[in-house]
């Protein structure tokens, strides 16, 4: 960690894994409905922000079937918190006519879950959100989910435009064909800089002011059984506040 901020200079710029699901779920909702080849009913743009080196990733999004793809890049988003990247993404999606946007439920570094609200809250579209399942109906302009929850399956529906968010189980991404990657090559990536984009933001909200490494993991505890193995084993259980 430099100043607060992750150093990621020695980390590949690869697409986030539970964001492949996302475009892959994407590129099956334009096929279901007319293709989306160019000049077709149904196009892809994939929209992603980081530093330049991030077209690498996007290449990848490109290379599945994506048509174009939008990279917003500029050394004020270095440390971006999720307010500061919900309202640079939304500030891009509202300049186009789109119809959905489709996200991954989260990064695979922060977690937190909570940018595809974000990006709803702040263009005043319906959110729906951890989708097991999407359906598209491009005739009513609605668009269907269904969701998985600790109290049972909810179907949501919602008119256009929406954010969804989809989860790692509702499709297996499709692999980039030879011929994927190479028209990938070719596609359009505009790269733009923060303010071009519009958005009102010009700092994140929130900043890592300290941190700490992670504790080296501590020796484990060996129970000898001479006879009362079974009550220092619940005793230890209970020591830790597991029964």
């Amino acid at each position: 960690m430099i100043g607060g901020l992750l150093d990621r200079a020695n980390v590949d710029a690869v697409l986030n894994d539970l964001d492949e699901y996302a475009v892959e779920e994407a590129l099956r909702i334009a096929e279901t409905h007319g293709g989306n080849e160019e000049g077709g009913p149904n196009t892809v743009t994939v929209i992603s922000m980081g530093p330049e080196r991030a077209t690498e990733a996007v290449r990848k999004a490109l290379s599945m079937g994506a048509n174009d793809a939008i990279l917003i890049s500029d050394p004020k988003l270095a440390g971006a918190d999720a307010l500061m990247t919900a309202e640079t993404l939304s500030a891009v999606i509202s300049k186009n006519q789109y119809d959905i946007v489709i996200c991954g439920t989260e990064s695979t570094d922060a977690r937190m879950s909570v940018v595809p609200a974000m990006i709803s809250e702040k263009l005043g579209w319906a959110q729906l959100t951890f989708a097991s399942k999407v359906e598209v109906d491009p005739s009513a302009k609605k668009t269907s989910i269904t969701r998985v929850t600790e109290a049972g399956v909810d179907e949501i529906v919602a008119q256009f435009p929406c954010v969804v968010s989809v989860v790692e189980k509702i499709n297996e991404p499709r692999y980039p064909s030879f011929k994927g990657i190479m028209a990938a090559k070719k596609k359009t990536i505009e790269i733009c800089d923060l303010a071009s984009t519009g958005a009102s933001v010009s700092t994140s909200w929130s900043a890592v002011l300290d941190a700490a490494p992670r504790p080296p993991r501590a020796a484990g505890v060996v129970i000898t059984d001479d006879g009362s193995g079974g009550t220092k084993f619940v005793d230890f259980l209970a020591e830790k506040k597991l029964i």
